[in-house]
C-alpha cells in the first residue's frame, strides 16, 4: 500500500512540467513586445515585468509539485543497487531544491544591469543549476545501464545534450536567438524530472527493493 502511494507522487513530475510550460507558454500573452526567440524565460517573472503575476500563479505547481516528485524518487531509489544511479538523482535533486530557493530569493530584475547585486546572484544560481544538472544527468546515465535500465538511460543523454547545447548556443550564436538556446537548458531539467516522475509512477525502481 505504501509502495503503491510512493508511486503515485510520481505524477506530480509531469504536472510540473505542465505548470511549467504553461507559464512559458502564456504568459507572453501579457507581456507587450516580448521576444521568446531572443529573450530568456526569467524575464517573464522578473521583478517588474508586465507578465510577473501570471507567470507566477501559471507556474505556482511547478516547484511545489517537482520537488515532491523527486523527494519520493529518493525513497524509490533506495533499492537500487547501482551507486552511481542513486547518486545522480541525488544530485539532481540537489540541484532542483537550488533552483526553487535560489530563483525565489534571487528574482532577476528587469531594467537593471547584470551587476546589479540581486542578478548576479541569480546568475550564481543558475551556474550552480548548471553544474548540479550536468553532473546528475551523466550519473543517471551511467548508473542507469548498469541497473539494466537502458531507456532512463538514453533520456538522461538527450536530456544531457539538449542542456549542453543550451549554454553553447547561448554563448556563440548572436544574441537574436539566445531564448530558443536557453530554453534547451530549462525544458531539459524539467522534462527530465517529468521523466524520472514516470518511471517512479510505473514501479521502475520501487521494484527493485
Amino acid at each position: 500500500m505504501i509502495e503503491k502511494r510512493l508511486r503515485l507522487l510520481g505524477i506530480l513530475g509531469v504536472i510540473s512540467l505542465l505548470s511549467y510550460t504553461a507559464m512559458v507558454v502564456f504568459s507572453p500573452l501579457v507581456y507587450p513586445g516580448y521576444d521568446w526567440l531572443s529573450m530568456a524565460v526569467s524575464d517573464l517573472s522578473a521583478e517588474g515585468a508586465p507578465s510577473e503575476d501570471l507567470a507566477s500563479q501559471l507556474n505556482a505547481l511547478f516547484g511545489p509539485c517537482g520537488l515532491v516528485s523527486i523527494m519520493a524518487i529518493c525513497v524509490g531509489v533506495v533499492g537500487c543497487k547501482s551507486k552511481m544511479l542513486k547518486l545522480g538523482i541525488y544530485f539532481f535533486t540537489a540541484m532542483e531544491w537550488a533552483c526553487n530557493v535560489g530563483y525565489d530569493l534571487f528574482p532577476w530584475v528587469k531594467d537593471a544591469p547584470a551587476s546589479n547585486p540581486q542578478n548576479i546572484m541569480h546568475l550564481l544560481v543558475t551556474v550552480l543549476v548548471v553544474v548540479l544538472s550536468l553532473t546528475s544527468l551523466v550519473l543517471v546515465a551511467f548508473g542507469a545501464q548498469k541497473e539494466q535500465m537502458r531507456s532512463l538511460s538514453i533520456w538522461a543523454i538527450v536530456c544531457l545534450a539538449a542542456m549542453t547545447i543550451g549554454p553553447i548556443g547561448t554563448a556563440l550564436l548572436p544574441k537574436a536567438v539566445f531564448g530558443l538556446f536557453e530554453r534547451f537548458s530549462t525544458f531539459s531539467a524539467v522534462v527530465f524530472n517529468a521523466v524520472l516522475g514516470i518511471y517512479l509512477a510505473k514501479g521502475c525502481f520501487t521494484s527493485r527493493a
